[in-house]
């Protein structure tokens, strides 16, 4: 039996409302917070000073190596380490902040002559993780074995972790938006649905989970790679001081808001029997339910791709209706396959909006993808020959699937809309069931149980008579099954066995206060009317038993009875299906370089040609895709061998004229033998030229070159070509 509340009144209709005021303020305030803290801020930290120099070559050992940054950053023991020409650390492991973002590592006495390699990784204060080398030389320059070992900064089992959390947050915040959609917008019945109520439960828990975790691993992901550090409060501290940080938990404060709206959905608006009532409450947490959304959909935008790179001010709203509209769709499919096979009396006409729906959203995200398509690849080229445009291309493809699929969906719905006639589907399936049992014709039966043997038979009452005689049917044999006679006669079983009504004992057509037969034949003491045969909470325990499985077989009867809903019930899991691989991949783009930045990078290496022993010059072509992005960059490294070098950089325009760069910065890495990325800030000498001197290539090998060109305040691109050096 289902216990309804009393319904609220105007008062607490006005509590509610009062709630969800100060709700919508919140989320207007945390969204505000991280808004400001989205505002422009300049590049990533970057070494802008060391003591020994880069490159230099002193006179005796100095007692501690100390580095310079950008701004602050966060560095633990261990983060600088000093390698001599052997490979083996010669500090002490301790760092100290020497303020003014100077952070230094003292040295072992007696240390030898030759060059010295200092590797450093940190993380910034915008959570971007930091790792470069340099060298220095005591005495005078030399060869040297060093060989930096992997740290696995966003790798291994951290960043496996953290890949699954990323994609878990991704499929929680589709459900509970979707599903919430759903209820609200296209069967606000569905609100008593308990299967419903779980899956949005289920995916609110999904994401707070999922966001919780990716807050606790991004110390860990961003650093050392140990999974021990995700419970470091220290280093947990520094992330929440981070853009990432704060991203995270606004989405926290947000979910706690949606825990709220969850809990109205599901608690008053489904009590409410009053209609005016309950209309004025759903626009109120449609409101609050789309600021919500909204609110947690910008806290990816704001962290992640859509922030950086060419119209950051378009691509993160866009990235925000992206994500909505995603969540509308394969959220809102993920409830209306729920509902199809669990909950039987959904109508026609919720499918149907949902139908709607679903188009609408297709056709946002075919907007919004297309923009962030061109965006993200730029060209043809990189369309098919990076991984983020296969990656891409993949997508499109399943969406496309998707699509398909969901035509089929919409065919059945119309199908189902058409021969329902207004019915729900459920009740136009109970007819065709109604229908097919009646054709059959079989005769009423009734069941006779005894409690003595444990034996169940069926009776004939055709004539109106219990087939067992005086043995084994009702006293005095009169009143047989239900319906045995027109009078309406009561048999001692109350209304009959045959249609599963209720055995009462309590009253016998033959009988005067002398007592009543039980099934089994033995008369029951029949001093208190009404009381209970021996046996017959047994008896009445298996018939709800029975009944029970008969309805549960009848329920399976009705759903398999009515092929279109069959048919849309197959359709809707193989879009569900399809719609978990496109969340997976668009987890992985989420993370994969643009193709924009790729193509060039592939283009450089490309070109590419072993350099001999003796000066390296390489050509960069680029563009930044900003306004004025296009240029190319020569650069020259003489005399080209291990030690010391000049480094020259000369940009110019595709006139040829000279192009004066805001910032240009260089690495060295020598893959083969894990050394780099050494980095080098040339200084500018004149307008499109950069020098640097004293550049040290402590062994010959192929190196990769990686140059970065900034045009702009956000355009910027980074090639890298391997050349040979010594």
């Amino acid at each position: 039996m289902r216990t309804t509340a009393p319904r609220p009144g105007p008062a607490a209709l006005n509590g509610y409302g009062r709630l969800l005021l100060v709700a919508v303020a919140l989320i207007v305030a945390v969204l505000g917070s991280v808004l400001a803290a989205a505002a422009p801020a300049g590049a990533h930290a970057a070494l802008t000073g060391s003591d020994p120099k880069q490159g230099a070559v002193v006179d005796k050992a100095p007692e501690q190596v100390s580095l310079t940054f950008s701004e602050k950053v966060a560095m633990s023991d261990g983060s600088v380490r000093v390698l001599d020409p052997a490979g083996k650390r010669v500090d002490t492991g301790k760092t100290t902040d020497l303020g003014s973002h100077t952070y230094g590592v003292k040295l072992k006495p007696g240390l030898p002559d030759g060059t010295f390699t200092v590797a450093y990784q940190v993380v910034s204060a915008d959570s971007h993780p930091i790792a470069g080398a340099f060298t220095f030389s005591i005495g005078a320059p030399s060869a040297t074995k060093v060989t930096l070992p992997d740290q696995d900064v966003g790798g291994g089992l951290v960043g496996t972790l953290y890949d699954i959390a990323r994609y878990v947050a991704y499929a929680g915040f589709t459900v509970v938006v979707g599903g919430a959609a759903f209820v609200l917008g296209c069967w606000q019945r569905g609100a008593g649905v308990r299967p419903l109520q779980r899956l949005v439960v289920g995916g609110w828990l999904a994401l707070t989970g999922a966001t919780l975790v990716t807050l606790l691993l991004r110390a860990p992901y961003t650093g050392s790679g140990k999974l021990g550090d995700a419970f470091d409060l220290a280093k947990l501290g520094d992330v929440l001081q981070t853009k990432t940080g704060a991203a995270l938990v606004s989405r926290l404060l947000l979910l706690a808001a949606a825990a709220l709206f969850i809990a109205v959905l599901f608690g008053a608006y489904e009590r409410r029997e009053d209609a005016k009532e309950k209309r004025d409450l759903a626009f109120g947490l449609a409101i609050g339910g789309g600021v919500v959304a909204t609110g947690v959909a910008a806290t990816w935008a704001l962290a992640e791709h859509a922030s950086t790179g060419i119209q950051a001010g378009i691509a993160m709203p866009v990235d925000v209706l992206h994500l909505l509209a995603v969540a509308a769709w394969l959220g809102g499919l993920a409830a209306l396959l729920l509902c199809l096979y669990r909950a039987p009396d959904i109508d026609a006409a919720a499918v149907r909006r949902f139908s709607r729906v679903a188009f609408v959203s297709v056709v946002a995200l075919a907007a919004t993808g297309l923009y962030q398509s061109w965006r993200q690849v730029g060209s043809w080229t990189a369309l098919v020959e990076t991984g983020y445009g296969q990656l891409l291309l993949v997508k499109i493809g399943l969406v496309a699937v998707l699509v398909g699929v969901a035509s089929v969906s919409r065919r059945w719905t119309m199908r189902i809309a058409g021969e329902a006639g207004g019915m729900a589907p459920e009740a136009a399936a109970a007819t065709v069931v109604e229908q097919r049992t009646s054709t059959k014709k079989k005769k009423p039966v009734a069941v006779a149980h005894s409690s003595k043997t444990g034996v169940s038979a069926a009776v004939d009452t055709a004539d109106g008579k219990a087939s067992g005689g005086k043995g084994g049917g009702p006293s005095g044999g009169k009143g047989g099954g239900s319906g045995s006679k027109s009078g309406g006669d009561k048999a001692d079983a109350g209304k009959g066995t045959g249609n599963g009504g209720k055995a009462s004992g309590a009253k016998a057509s033959g009988a005067k206060g002398s007592g009543t037969k039980a099934a089994d034949g033995k008369a029951t003491d029949g001093k208190e009317p009404g009381a209970k045969a021996p046996g017959q909470d047994k008896r009445a325990a298996q018939l709800a038993r029975q009944q029970a499985a008969m309805d549960t077989a009848r329920q399976k009867r009705i759903r398999d009875a009515d092929p279109h809903r069959s048919g849309l019930r197959r359709s809707v899991f193989a879009e569900a299906g399809v719609a978990v691989v496109v969340l997976a991949v668009t987890t992985l783009l989420t993370s994969t370089e643009p193709g924009r930045t790729e193509e060039e990078a592939k283009n450089a290496s490309n070109t590419s040609a072993q350099q001999p022993a003796g000066p390296v010059k390489a050509n960069f072509p680029f563009d930044t895709g900003g306004k004025d992005g296009k240029g190319a960059v020569r650069l020259e490294l003489t005399p080209g061998r291990t030690g010391s070098n000049d480094l020259h950089v000369y940009a110019t325009r595709p006139n040829g004229s000279a192009f004066d760069l805001p910032e240009v910065k260089v690495s060295f890495t020598l893959k083969a033998k894990d050394v780099g990325p050494l980095p080098v800030a040339p200084d500018r000498i004149a307008t499109g030229h950069w020098s640097a001197s004293g550049v040290q290539v402590p062994m010959a090998g192929k190196w990769q070159v990686k140059l970065t060109v900034r045009t702009s305040d956000i355009d910027q691109v980074t090639l890298d070509k391997n050349v040979q050096i010594g």
